[in-house]
């Protein structure tokens, strides 16, 4: 028997696109000024609804914001997800590097809140962070203890490999102001992003490598 594969109507696609905007403009504000400093007057303005449409979406503040920064998640671990235990360990990380780096080129925003949110302590996404993140570090530190076992990557521990992988990549991010200051030059300068990578792949891969004894 055929399954049927039911097509989004024309009234599912409206609401997935007024979800989508109210989503985007939440995460504009929100990273600017917190959770505590938006309004949902302003995140209704920018989301061209009224408040009371908002909240037929998200119930509160306090619910449009852990949605915010759940879908932050989704966008932040993609590349870690995509880590598999047939891939070719340093073929693996660099190309991890890379796909870091293109998150905190396209979505700085997210990374910025999700960073106000670590200094807060986490209140309103630490269940998340004990549960299904650390359900998923485990998984990967799992695959990279594997690597080392069988002589492929260097002795070094999973955890603190991950951590670097993620203060490095999100640093572009994070202080992009800094990096611009600095260098006159942004990730979306495609040079300066080719080096980007480059560099940080070649520090943290020579770092990994194997070496013969």
């Amino acid at each position: 028997m055929k399954s049927t594969v039911t097509s989004p109507t024309r009234r599912d696609r409206a609401v997935a696109a007024k979800r989508s905007a109210i989503l985007r403009a939440a995460l504009t504000f929100f990273s600017q000024y917190g959770m505590h400093g938006t309004r949902l007057e302003q995140v209704a303005e920018g989301a061209q609804v009224s408040k009371t449409n908002l909240l037929y979406y998200f119930p509160s503040k306090e619910a449009l914001y852990i949605a915010v920064l759940k879908q932050i998640l989704d966008v932040w671990l993609a590349p870690l997800r995509a880590l598999r235990r047939d891939h070719q360990p340093l073929d693996a990380i660099r190309e991890y590097i890379r796909m870091k780096l293109e998150v905190s080129r396209d979505h700085p925003q997210a990374s910025r809140l999700f960073c106000l949110e670590m200094l807060q302590g986490a209140p309103l996404l630490k269940t998340e962070l004990e549960g299904d993140l650390k359900t998923l570090i485990d998984e990967k530190a799992a695959i990279i203890e594997e690597w080392i076992r069988e002589g492929r990557l260097a002795s070094v521990q999973p955890q603190h490999l991950v951590f670097m992988l993620w203060a490095t990549t999100q640093h572009y991010a994070d202080f992009a102001t800094q990096v611009e200051a600095i260098t006159g030059q942004t990730l979306h300068d495609e040079a300066f992003f080719n080096q980007t990578v480059e560099n940080v792949q070649h520090m943290i891969i020579e770092g990994i490598r194997v070496r013969p004894q």
